[in-house]
């Protein structure tokens, strides 16, 4: 929380559980940088100072009693505003839900709790986890956008605010959110982590996320919050890959990676297409530039079908207040209930389909590199960016991180995307660690 390189949250719990550091301390740390920079980032929609000193008051209680500790002992953690919480207002980025108090937390809040994290506060989402901006502001540049819709989660990891915090993606709302604002951002294998007690868009697509600014650390945060829940349709009763001991291991053999020529990287900005032939000289036979089957033009409509038909449905009880809505939601609303259900069941065979495809292409690739954003983070008037680089990926489910590896013709960063096999997110943990160390030992 100074000027010099910021410890990861592994060497945090290190310290919490000797008692080098209390976690009183480090919250304290994280609320006076909130205090220092927020009014520029507006990252948050609330905090409850004295209810979160409280809580790290009693873990250090519970520490200092010799009582068990968990992963995250201590540990301060922003929670995107669609998550139900029971000591704090869950509002949704919507004026509907002004003050909405929920009676219990979340899945992901309990697993957070479980395992002896602080929840520091609520961050910014966009209206419904959707289209309409916020307020909060890339603490990069506070003319441009953080993302959407996790605005507010990553804009706080950015700012050095707090050193985790959780967001969604049903589009690119975590991906994308990562790359503009240069950290670390991972979704999940569909599944992986329940979704009960969030704002639900899409049965189908909805999907955790998690930022940081330590790749080890997404991986210790994503293995607190897996579990089985049987009230998430998406959710499976079996074992679950053990990301942070995917991202301790070497890989067995130099993984390969694949470059896919998608039908929209005409739309790249020149810095994305300068690096990927940087990508393709310093990996050398370890990188194939590869065309798409001629399929894969449809996955994006696809995917649109499904999030419009479902979101239309899941936000049923909101249109029926739409004087409390955006013009925005109330636009896309309209275009969404168009969907027929025709349309929706194809694009549910499309994806069946495309999961079939990419289980065997995983057969011979440890990953896929492809853009998190089609450049860097857009100004404030022109919205919180085009999502098309994340949509497939997350139709298909697919484990997917962002890496702050390149940077814009302005000097923003850039997140090279790496996609990696469904349910084999130790895999790709794995795999993104040598990626990251190979890159920079080559700079």
């Amino acid at each position: 929380m100074t000027d010099t390189p910021t410890p990861s949250v592994r060497q945090y719990v290190e310290w919490i559980h000797s008692g080098k550091v209390t976690s009183e301390q480090l919250v304290q740390a994280c609320l006076s940088r909130i205090e220092e920079t927020d009014t520029d980032i507006l990252a948050w929609t609330t905090i409850d100072k004295e209810l979160v000193l409280k809580q790290a008051k009693e873990m250090d209680d519970w520490r200092w009693r010799g009582k068990p500790v968990g992963e995250l002992h201590g540990i301060p953690v922003g929670i995107k505003d669609i998550f139900d919480t029971s000591d704090l207002p869950t509002e949704r980025g919507s004026a509907i839900y002004s003050e909405r108090q929920p009676d219990a937390d979340s899945a992901v809040v309990e697993k957070l709790r479980e395992a002896g994290a602080i929840i520091l506060g609520k961050t910014a989402t966009t209206e419904f986890a959707w289209m309409h901006p916020t307020t909060t502001r890339n603490p990069l540049d506070p003319a441009r956008t953080p993302g959407g819709s996790s605005s507010g989660s990553a804009a706080a990891v950015a700012a050095g605010q707090v050193p985790l915090a959780i967001g969604s993606q049903t589009g690119g709302s975590t991906i994308r959110p990562a790359s503009f604002c240069g950290i670390y951002g991972f979704k999940p294998s569909r599944g992986i982590i329940s979704r009960r007690g969030a704002l639900q868009t899409s049965a189908t697509l909805d999907q955790v996320g998690v930022f940081a600014t330590d790749l080890g650390d997404l991986a210790l945060l994503s293995d607190v919050l897996s579990g089985y829940d049987a009230t998430d349709s998406k959710s499976y009763l079996a074992p679950r890959p053990k990301m942070l001991k995917g991202y301790l291991s070497d890989p067995p053999i130099e993984p390969n990676f694949a470059w896919l020529d998608m039908p929209y990287q005409n739309s790249y900005c020149d810095s994305i297409r300068e690096g990927v032939q940087e990508l393709e000289l310093s990996l050398g036979k370890q990188f194939d530039r590869l065309p798409v089957p001629s399929s894969f033009s449809g996955l994006v409509e696809a995917h649109k079908a499904i999030y419009g038909y479902e979101i239309f449905r899941c936000l049923d009880a909101e249109q029926k207040q739409l004087d409390l809505t955006s013009t925005t939601f109330q636009d896309n609303i309209k275009q969404a209930g168009q969907r027929t259900k025709a349309e929706y069941d194809e694009a549910l065979e499309i994806l069946t389909a495309s999961n079939a495809w990419f289980k065997d292409f995983f057969n011979e690739y440890d990953g896929i590199l492809t853009p998190s954003a089609l450049g860097e983070a857009p100004v404030l008037a022109d919205g919180t960016g085009d999502p098309i680089c994340c949509v497939v990926w997350t139709l298909c489910g697919l484990p997917s991180l962002s890496l702050p590896l390149m940077v814009g013709e302005n000097g923003l960063p850039i997140g090279i995307q790496l996609v990696g096999a469904y349910n084999e997110d130790d895999r790709l943990f794995r795999s993104a660690r040598w990626l990251v160390e190979f890159l920079r030992g080559s700079d």
